[in-house]
């Protein structure tokens, strides 16, 4: 499994293209901006996108999804509490389309040969999640390296942050972590650095 991490608009929201090395098939993550970067490096590599996940529902991570489905065919899956036809935040621009795909806690999703699993993530959104793919986590805006999501926009809660972050940080073993912004971490890391996650695991 190869991840290219691919920093796109102005917030610099962390695209993740993960790739089946031996199907040269790949899975997008969080496709916030910067279409045609995203599909130049697709192309340049001859990649064929099986499928878009969204970590949750903020604009910052859903930009390009419209014109990446548009271009490569791939289902969107997408937890539906993030859903901008029902959510308060004007922050969620994203509306799920005919076609599109749900997915919510313990799902299993293969994709590009791979198996991604599902973890609702509550807290920054009432609908983000963690997927988590062989020795990788997915993150979105949940777990950060050395801090976590905001929660003062509508539809956050801390209390539902701290419970996510410690459902994460009680998963068996170590992870690397690949949040939605700045730096990749790794799981224990984040346990023992990290003041949200400790406070999280104490309460």
């Amino acid at each position: 499994m190869l991840i290219k991490t691919l920093p796109v608009g102005q917030l610099e929201t962390n695209c993740y293209v993960v790739t089946n090395e031996n199907t040269l098939e790949s899975v997008v993550i969080d496709p916030g901006d910067e279409a045609n970067t995203i599909l130049d490096y697709l192309e340049s590599n001859r990649l064929r996108c099986a499928a878009i996940f969204l970590t949750h529902g903020h604009y910052d991570h859903v930009g390009a999804v419209a014109a990446l489905r548009e271009e490569t065919g791939a289902p969107v899956y997408m937890n539906p509490r993030d859903d901008a036809s029902r959510a308060v935040d004007a922050h969620m621009t994203y509306r799920m389309q005919p076609g599109d795909r749900a997915y919510d806690e313990g799902d299993a999703v293969e994709a590009a040969g791979l198996v991604f699993h599902v973890m609702a993530t509550p807290g920054h959104t009432p609908g983000g999640v963690t997927l988590r793919c062989e020795d990788a986590l997915f993150t979105g805006d949940t777990l950060f390296k050395g801090s976590c999501g905001r929660t003062d926009l509508p539809g956050g809660d801390m209390e539902q942050e701290l419970s996510s972050l410690r459902r994460i940080c009680e998963l068996p073993g170590d992870y690397e972590v690949y949040p939605g912004h700045m730096d990749p971490s790794t799981l224990e890391r984040e346990r023992e650095f990290n003041y949200y996650c400790r406070a999280a695991m104490r309460r």
